[in-house]
């Protein structure tokens, strides 16, 4: 029993090294979204070349970064390990060290993207060279432009179909403590430029303010927020129960004496699982029309800046829930406000978890860390879930 404990110890010692290697590897490439991914994936395709029946490369195009799509084995089905390696910038965050070399201390790693979610991929590159002879295939979806709209997930999707693996589990690793969430709500990010009619401001009614219509535009936004909760459009598995209307940043005039021709504002609609982008963008809209009508002279243009967002529903994911549960201590299922990539693969038919290593809370900030028992939970999950799905 002494010896056979002291061998665990070491192996897992040993993993636990090639674990941190994998992850130093990955934060010394400063993946920021919109930047070169080249020399990453070059890296990536290169290390996991030994293993691999199947790498597709998707290049970047107008409206996507390049993406990545790994099989090891072969047949159809299988399991899905699918997330991001782009990060958020540090510009101008108080970082006590540099965000792009790995630091370890008190039992945590720190370094930009160690939670979200380099250290979900860092797990299972570790394992790769462990795997048994796999009677499914495993796969590995990769993009990189998940933090700037998640922009390359549907394309995977429809590559992972293309390529035979229609029926299989899809496990997206954003960091969740390691608890399974079955349910996000969705977003679409929008910019409303108010066009008005300039005058000197000693003369206000020869002109049309942009700037005083635009913040009646903003109350009527939170108005409809009111009335959908008002409406009982509830779900109360989220912590902010109902759909959120914010909006983020404004400009707008040119001097305090002109009435104002222009007023700009981003915003974001961030969808329940239940509720589709449209119907509450037609609210919006109906305001929109009425300031048009109330004020002579004005324009409101509203565009999405980026492509919604899909939300996660909590739904044909029991099979799926039933086995990631059966290998993780004290799983409850969890609903989040933030979105993911999860939506757009449960919209092209697969089964869809998410479920990482480290906390959301540790995300985007400086000093970004992840605790090693969470990397360490992270792998045996992998590990027995892989064993169980594709051995």
């Amino acid at each position: 029993m002494i010896r056979f404990s002291f061998r665990a110890l070491k192996a897992q010692e040993a993993e636990m090294t090639e674990i941190r290697e994998s992850l130093a590897r990955l934060v010394a490439f400063a993946s920021i979204s919109g930047s070169d991914m080249g020399a990453m994936l070059d890296w990536l395709t290169a290390e996991v070349a030994p293993y691999t029946s199947l790498c597709q490369r998707l290049p970047a195009t107008d409206n996507c970064g390049e993406a990545l799509l790994l099989r090891i084995g072969e047949g159809e089905g299988g399991l899905v390990l699918a997330g991001h390696l782009d990060v958020v910038p540090v510009a101008g965050q108080p970082w006590t060290g540099d965000p792009f070399t790995l630091r370890a201390a008190d039992g945590r790693y720190y370094g930009r993207g160690v939670c979200d979610m380099k250290g979900f991929f860092a797990c299972a590159l570790a394992l790769l060279p462990k795997l048994p002879p796999l009677r499914a295939p495993l796969w590995l979806a990769i993009s990189c432009d998940e933090e700037i709209g998640c922009l390359s997930a549907p394309r995977l999707a429809h590559a992972l179909r293309e390529h035979g693996a229609g029926g299989a589990y899809v496990w997206v690793g954003e960091p969740t403590l390691m608890q399974p969430v079955v349910a996000h709500k969705g977003i679409t990010n929008l910019r409303t430029i108010v066009h008005g009619r300039a005058a000197h401001s000693s003369q206000v009614g020869q002109g049309a303010s942009a700037i005083h219509a635009a913040a009646r535009l903003i109350a009527a936004i939170e108005d409809v927020m009111r009335e959908l909760q008002a409406e009982g459009q509830l779900d109360p598995h989220f912590d902010v129960p109902h759909a959120s209307l914010h909006v983020g940043k404004i400009s707008g005039g040119t001097a305090v004496n002109i009435v104002a021709d222009r007023c700009q504002f981003d915003w974001e609609i961030r969808h329940l699982p239940h509720e589709t982008f449209a119907a509450i963008r037609a609210r919006v809209a109906h305001a929109e029309r009425a300031l048009e009508t109330q004020y002579p002279g004005l324009r409101i243009e509203t565009t999405p800046t980026t492509a919604t967002v899909a939300a996660l529903q909590d739904a044909d994911n029991a099979d799926w829930l039933a086995l990631l549960g059966a290998h993780l201590p004290d799983a409850t299922r969890q609903y989040v406000a933030y979105a993911t990539e999860a939506g757009a693969y449960q919209q092209a038919g697969f089964s869809t978890l998410i479920c990482g290593p480290g906390s959301i809370r540790q995300a985007h900030q400086a000093d970004e860390w992840i605790e090693t028992a969470q990397l360490r939970q992270c792998t045996a999950a992998l590990r027995a879930v892989i064993a169980a799905r594709c051995a």
